[in-house]
């Protein structure tokens, strides 16, 4: 079972309007899907180091979820894997989560409340409206250049939740929609007063853009994060202004 003071005290960590919501779920989630019910934990002895802490150990486990899930998809993720993967019995993986539903929405929930935390912070100080775009696309490419199965996982993976953990996650995202909505509708209301763009398709165009990095971006080998925030920027600006830096 999901050590619930503990998840409560990381879902605090990471802010956010909805986290009370977020501990309700890990709390009481209805119909849940089980990593695989048919295989009974098992004893067998780790082979390599657990940290010693508990949120070591839960951010061990949702980060070797996160590659997994990133891999081979969520239906397919078993147990047995992501226990291995983070190195760790499969009965000391059923400590922390007692389903798999549970991990993908921490998973999501940790990645929008960062996302959204981020950005707030980001943008205090920041009255330019384009200004604010680079400042939203910069920090979304820093976020994802270090995280990015998790951007694969956000990405393809919201339908596979249900219940309170998919209406949660549908809130923080439209929180996070809303922040950068914001920002386009700033933009456009400053510089292209009379332009007829519909922003609801700008912005998601955009995330469209951002959201498509983990199909061909490599941080390690290619371009900055800071040369590739760049040129998606001044090509966003260019499609809705007009205008580059």
């Amino acid at each position: 079972m999901v050590d619930i003071a503990a998840a409560e005290a990381h879902i605090a960590g990471v802010g956010g309007a909805h986290a009370e919501e977020a501990r309700r779920f890990m709390q009481t989630a209805g119909p849940e899907r089980a990593f695989e019910s048919r295989e009974p934990p098992s004893a067998a002895p780790v082979t390599e180091p657990v940290p010693a802490t508990y949120d070591q150990r839960l951010n061990r486990i949702l980060e070797a979820a996160t590659g997994l899930i990133a891999q081979v998809g969520y239906e397919k993720a078993s147990t047995r894997a992501v226990a291995k993967a983070a190195g760790m019995s499969l009965a000391g993986l059923y400590h922390y989560f007692d389903s798999k539903e549970k991990i993908l929405f921490l998973i999501q929930f940790r990645t929008f409340s960062s996302l959204v935390n981020a950005l707030r912070e980001r943008l205090h100080g920041v009255s330019d409206p384009v200004e604010q775009v680079r400042v939203m696309i910069r920090a979304h490419v820093d976020h994802f250049a270090a995280n990015m199965a998790a951007l694969k996982v956000c990405s393809h993976e919201l339908d596979s939740l249900s219940g309170a953990g998919y209406e949660e996650t549908r809130r923080i995202r439209r929180e996070y929609y809303d922040l950068v909505r914001g920002i386009v509708d700033r933009t456009v209301d400053t510089h292209a007063r009379d332009s007829t763009l519909d922003r609801h398709v700008a912005t998601m165009s955009l995330f469209g853009m951002l959201n498509w990095l983990y199909r061909w971006y490599d941080p390690q080998h290619g371009r900055s994060p800071a040369a590739v925030a760049g040129q998606l920027t001044a090509q966003f600006l260019w499609g809705v202004l007009g205008e580059g830096d």
